[in-house]
């Protein structure tokens, strides 16, 4: 009965209501936060981790402005059946260069963690043009237009260069060739020895069929098709803190 009275001298004083909250929130926030300033000592530092390719990284800022993130997830839980399902287990470094990271919990389509390289580019641009034709169950909306924009970014060196800011480590010479490497990574004519020397494993060439431009498909599926590569996880062999 007691602490009912008390409760209630709580909630009727303005006053002491506002305190009592804005504790609550400072502890939390607290919490929440600190551990954010020695995240370099949480994420295991995994062999093959690479900025994304400025060509990728256009595809990503495609693949969240258009809401992907909301039917799949880039988080393959260390569970059986997810592991037997989609392949290795997500690593916390595979996302330490994303801001935001993808990682979600809604799957009304399969999770992406480990899409890279296990459909043909044809593939991936017949299933953003019309879904149903490779995929009859499924529910996903078409994006056919994207083959149709003509990709466009007012200054691709500025963009490494806010990414660098938060962390990413882009190089000065990977932020003085970054419109080159754009615009070379979708170019099956270009001479592609400073990509791959700047951006291991980066997957090259025409993607949307039509190597006269680059557009948003070319992107877009620039970026899947290096989800889950970098990382050999033939050899890969946890550190023992982790395991």
């Amino acid at each position: 009965m007691a602490l009912i009275d008390k409760h209630e001298i709580l909630e009727k004083n303005v006053t002491l209501l506002f305190l009592a909250s804005f504790a609550v929130v400072t502890v939390g926030g607290i919490v929440e936060i600190v551990p954010l300033f020695y995240l370099e000592n949480t994420i295991e530092k995994v062999e093959g981790m690479r900025p994304y390719s400025p060509l990728e990284l256009a595809g990503r800022n495609i693949y969240v402005r258009e809401g992907c993130y909301v039917c799949h997830s880039q988080m393959i839980r260390p569970f059986r059946d997810e592991v037997e399902r989609y392949g290795h287990y997500s690593l916390a470094a595979e996302s330490m260069y994303d801001h935001p990271f993808q990682w979600g919990s809604k799957r009304t389509g399969p999770d992406l963690a480990r899409v890279g390289g296990r459909y043909s580019n044809e593939w991936h641009v017949e299933h953003l043009k019309d879904p149903q034709s490779v995929v009859p169950e499924s529910v996903m909306p078409s994006y056919e237009f994207l083959a149709n924009t003509e990709l466009k970014i007012e200054n691709v060196s500025g963009h490494l260069i806010a990414n660098r800011r938060v962390g990413v480590p882009y190089t000065d010479e990977m932020v003085e060739n970054a419109e080159a490497d754009l615009m070379a990574q979708a170019d099956p004519e270009a001479d592609w020895s400073g990509i791959e020397e700047r951006y291991p494993k980066a997957v090259l060439g025409d993607f949307d069929g039509n190597p006269t431009k680059v557009t948003e498909m070319d992107a877009l599926v620039a970026y899947l098709q290096m989800l889950g590569t970098l990382v050999d996880f033939s050899v890969y062999e946890p550190e023992e803190n982790y395991r």
